[in-house]
């Protein structure tokens, strides 16, 4: 009988053991109590394919295994949460602490940002990160903080093409037609210099736009234009290379103050390698889209040439003299030199 009672204590004595060591080893590997977790909250408006919406989960997946579980990022592509339109409401409210939008999103309520939206603005990816990167991103980013927003940094979507029912080989081939944009009045005005209209729409409204006839063509870079299946509605597109789309990374001030100081640390690591990650997968992804889309050989694609190229840009100056003052001078001299 005392033999068996020893027995017992001795397996309950293991058991003990063994649940208190898993309990421990489990809090390393990422158990932690709701009331230590920080939640952010990571809104945006494309597909989880794009290079926006790979290097999101990429972000979360990485700040979660390098704060072992403290923080979790939550990430909702392709407007499941909030729409186009929306997005900076809801980062105001902090009912999401993270946003990517485009540039043009933030023009109503920063004019100085149009700067990123003017056509050839930028000859080369180089071009563009040195004008993000740099004192004139630095100012940019400065502006948010009135509005409680903090930005952490710029991502490439890339270099923009333009697509059409109707071929695009000439600047007279725009005149009469209508063509989605983002709510940006310089590119309202880029392509009313074309002899084009314009119709703003959220971007997950788009395909059905141009499905139903409801506008002729659009202006995207090609990951956009592959992803959200552009292809199968727009039968001519040019390579033109006029416009370039970045995103701008933003968080709630408000939030972002009240969080600890290490973890801040550790998110602003993180976001500076997986930027630099992003904008090689954006040139890798359309640089392989270009590709596909010549297999699938379902859209004709037409290259702008050079002497064609040159008549564009002519023909598109009068929108840098429209909008140098509500940009500034200053600005624009930056990113020359």
């Amino acid at each position: 009988m005392r033999s068996i009672k020893v027995t017992l204590i001795i397996i309950l004595l293991i058991l003990v053991t063994t649940v208190t060591g898993c309990s421990k080893r489990a809090r390393d590997m990422e158990q932690v109590s709701e009331n230590e977790r920080i939640i952010i909250r990571f809104s945006h408006v494309v597909a989880e394919n794009t290079p926006k919406g790979i290097a999101a989960k990429r972000f979360a997946r990485l700040v979660q295994e390098r704060t072992n579980g403290r923080v979790e990022v939550q990430v909702y592509p392709n407007s499941t949460l909030y729409k186009d339109g929306e997005e900076f409401k809801a980062l105001l409210e902090n009912n999401v602490q993270m946003i990517a939008p485009a540039t043009a999103k933030l023009t109503n309520m920063f004019p100085q940002w149009q700067v990123f939206d003017l056509p050839f603005l930028f000859n080369d990816y180089q071009d563009a990160h040195n004008a993000m990167d740099g004192v004139v991103g630095q100012e940019l980013f400065k502006m948010l903080e009135e509005r409680n927003i903090l930005g952490l940094a710029m991502w490439d979507n890339g270099f923009k093409q333009v697509s059409a029912t109707h071929p695009l080989e000439k600047v007279e081939d725009f005149r009469g037609l209508t063509f989605r944009i983002m709510p940006s009045e310089v590119l309202e005005s880029q392509f009313s210099q074309m002899g084009a209209y314009t119709k703003v729409l959220p971007f997950n409204e788009v395909y059905r736009a141009l499905q139903i006839g409801e506008v002729d063509g659009a202006e995207n870079p090609l990951s956009n234009f592959f992803t959200k299946k552009f292809h199968q509605v727009q039968p001519y597109l040019t390579i033109s290379n006029h416009g370039y789309l970045g995103y701008a990374v933003l968080t709630n001030k408000v939030f972002w103050d009240g969080v600890p100081e290490d973890i801040k640390t550790i998110i602003e690591n993180t976001m500076k390698e997986v930027t630099e990650w992003e904008r090689a997968e954006a040139e890798r992804q359309n640089v392989m889209v270009l590709s596909d889309l010549q297999k699938m050989n379902i859209t004709k694609i037409y290259y702008l040439k050079p002497q064609e190229k040159r008549r564009w840009r002519e023909i598109l100056k009068p929108v840098y003299a429209e909008f140098t003052d509500e940009i500034g001078q200053d600005i624009l001299n930056k990113i020359e030199n």
